[in-house]
């Protein structure tokens, strides 16, 4: 195991890339976005991201942040999650990382550290909040336009005076391009574009606010629908082990 920290400035991001290792991407400090394929995942420091090799991802850093990452090698993991996999990053997780990020250990001292960092990788129950875009077309421009602008509350009969479609024609190129409902997609956006917000610690109220929710009580109900979870409980430290 092979541990690697990188200091990330307000803006920064590695772009896609695959592993030949499996990595455990965690913030020591400050809040990660890893999007892959399918899904966008978002990570305070009470959480890390195990990402299998091979699986190309992006790394983003929602503003300043320290990304201490551990590269496993596969052939000596027993671990053999399919999919990334977010884990609960215990203060023993966080220490052992930082242990194992030091100069002068022994065989012995990294053999039986590695193995309890191991033990300690218990998958918790963070959805991601998936996003896909529409292949091509006015429904993908609508896309665009509210990833930018997550509070736009236009109907679809709205932007398709903008962009030159029915609203008819906007609904079902949603559903065949994202597989929701355009209603679902701009939920799910605008709760996508609220966790950065919400993973650092900001007020539930003014981030609902900024997302387009009208109070934090519609806010946290949305969520709960999406994630099976209050934004509390989504970033919450788990209990120490």
């Amino acid at each position: 195991m092979t541990v690697a920290t990188f200091s990330m400035p307000v803006g920064s991001a590695f772009a896609r890339h695959i592993h030949p290792d499996h990595q455990l991407a965690w913030a020591a400090s400050g809040v990660l976005t890893v999007v892959t394929e399918d899904a966008t995942w978002v990570l305070p420091p009470t959480r890390a991201l195990w990402i299998p090799a091979g699986v190309a991802h992006e790394t983003r850093s929602c503003g300043a942040a320290t990304m201490r990452s551990a590269y496993v090698r596969p052939g000596r993991c027993p671990i053999r999650w399919p999919a990334p996999t977010p884990v609960a990053a215990s203060l023993l997780l966080a220490e052992l990382i930082g242990y194992l990020a030091g100069d002068g250990l022994g065989a012995g001292q990294r053999a039986r550290a590695e193995s309890v960092l191991v033990d300690l990788l218990e998958p918790v129950p963070m959805a991601a909040i998936e996003l896909r875009l529409p292949a091509a077309g006015p429904a993908r421009q609508v896309a665009r336009a509210l990833a930018g602008n997550p509070a736009d509350r236009r109907a679809l009969d709205d932007w398709g005076r903008q962009v030159g479609a029915s609203g008819r024609t906007l609904a079902r190129a949603f559903v065949a391009g994202t597989g929701i409902t355009f209603g679902r997609w701009r939920t799910r956006t605008r709760l996508q574009s609220a966790l950065p917000a919400l993973a650092a610690g900001e007020p539930v109220g003014n981030v609902a606010r900024r997302a387009g929710y009208e109070s934090a009580s519609a806010f946290v109900a949305a969520f709960r629908r999406e994630t099976g979870a209050t934004p509390a409980a989504y970033f919450a430290r788990p209990p120490a082990t």
